[in-house]
């Protein structure tokens, strides 16, 4: 566990660390960070005053269409109420390097409102920093990591998108998991990588390249929650930055190939008491794990269902979750060490012990993944709630559970329902989200794709 902050530069330094923009951005709906550019000589202004964006970045889709906006199908942000803007507030206590980028430094934001200065509930950031209070009340301090895989790819990311992503060219053309030679081939583009997360604060604890051609996982240093989704967004940024620098495109869907594994975002957390002692670990418990942890594993399965539109977040998230053989987690199990279970228990000390999340898959927005975890976690100890049976064999020879959505309109459906993410996000959270994912699988149905024409057009 790190909270140590020694990367956070001080705004009156800045000119003299060689900065000459300030990035200032924060997560949007889908996780990717928006904002604006602002000079150095600018920023004190900036952290005096803040910088105004369009409430539009809470309310487009991946693709920013307009649809949403332009049918106010969202109190926040319409043309029913002149589209309006919301404050970014620099959060100095994120002020970094960005060092992937010649003279720049980033400090995240906390979107307010225009004329109260409250933090936009909507905003995924203040969603994640309310939840870690509810910790904070619970006298229990959670620590996170997260294991990210991606996709990289020996073309052009312009030149990929203009040619319809045809003609792919891994960077790996067979099955490389934990195998050195392959990740040999490519150390100076990962050494440069992570020596400039290193140089931005966010630290890598290990890489190695992955099953699946120009497949490669990279795991976070564990920290605090909202520390964790910051480096999490940030590396993002970096890793499609870097690549494209180096000529090279990547990809965070879920699965962005039929025969190919799909990329996963596993969760770790864990807890510390009111005195920093692991509040996972009972020497005598079954497995070391504590009534805490047991808990904490009860809820997180039980409300699986309802922050599934969080965990999968898209239509392509599916794919992933729904494939028997991508080990991405099957229904409400878990299981010592078993990759095959949706919850994973690993460690066996005090200070390692801890559950692991498998079915957020790499498309997730980190922000809300955290909070789902966390919140439904939270909720199975306030409760008292009990696990059910340990899984030890293969999960996926269990039956199909009922309450698990399958596709996107059955998450949303669900999320939609349940007096829980009600209770804990309120109606207007609830409904957001709600009118964003109908919006994606409206999208989806409407669209004729590759898929339609290879299946029907000669032969229907």
């Amino acid at each position: 566990m790190t909270t140590s902050r020694d990367h956070i530069l001080d705004p009156d330094d800045l000119v003299e660390a060689g900065i000459r923009t300030v990035i200032v951005a924060s997560p949007d709906l889908t996780g990717r960070l928006v904002g604006r550019r602002v000079p150095v000589e600018g920023f004190p202004r900036v952290v005096e005053k803040g910088v105004d964006v369009c409430t539009c970045v809470y309310a487009w889709d991946v693709d920013q269409s307009f649809d949403v906006i332009g049918n106010n199908l969202l109190p926040l942000c319409g043309m029913h109420n002149g589209v309006p803007d919301v404050t970014f507030r620099p959060d100095l206590t994120t002020l970094r390097r960005a060092a992937w980028l010649d003279g720049v430094a980033v400090c995240l934001a906390d979107p307010c409102e225009h004329h109260t200065d409250e933090l936009l509930p909507i905003s995924p950031r203040t969603i994640l920093r309310n939840e870690v209070g509810a910790y904070d009340r619970l006298g229990l301090q959670p620590w996170t990591g997260t294991e990210l895989e991606f996709f990289l790819f020996k073309n052009d990311p312009r030149e990929l998108r203009m040619n319809g992503f045809r003609g792919l060219e891994p960077t790996t053309l067979y099955p490389s998991d934990f195998m050195i030679h392959e990740g040999n081939v490519y150390e100076p583009f990962f050494q440069k990588l992570r020596s400039d997360l290193r140089e931005s604060g966010i630290l890598m604890e290990a890489a190695q390249s992955e099953w699946g051609t120009g497949q490669w996982e990279m795991t976070f240093v564990y920290t605090d929650p909202l520390e964790m989704a910051d480096r999490h967004a940030l590396y993002k940024l970096a890793v499609r930055d870097v690549a494209a620098m180096n000529g090279m495109s990547v990809t965070f869907m879920a699965r962005p190939f039929t025969d190919q594994a799909g990329s996963s975002c596993h969760v770790h957390l864990s807890m510390t008491d009111g005195d920093g002692q692991p509040a996972f670990w009972d020497e005598d418990g079954p497995h070391h794990m504590s009534r805490t942890m047991n808990a904490a594993i009860a809820g997180v399965l039980e409300h699986a269902p309802e922050v599934m539109i969080w965990y999968a977040p898209t239509i392509n998230s599916y794919r992933r979750s729904n494939a028997t053989d991508d080990v991405a987690g099957w229904g409400r199990t878990w299981g010592v060490d078993n990759r095959t279970a949706s919850v994973r228990v690993v460690g066996e000390s005090p200070s390692d012990l801890r559950m692991e999340l498998r079915l957020p898959g790499a498309d997730t927005n980190p922000y809300l993944t955290l909070t789902g975890l966390l919140a439904s976690a939270r909720d199975g100890i306030e409760r008292g709630l009990q696990a059910p049976p340990e899984t030890t064999g293969n999960a996926y020879l269990e039956p199909h559970d009922p309450d698990m959505p399958r596709l996107l309109h059955e998450a949303t459906a669900v999320w939609a329902a349940s007096d829980f993410t009600r209770q804990q996000w309120g109606q207007e959270i609830v409904d957001h989200f709600r009118v964003m994912a109908e919006h994606e699988s409206r999208v989806f149905h409407a669209t004729v794709s590759d898929w339609d024409l290879h299946r029907y057009f000669d032969r229907i």
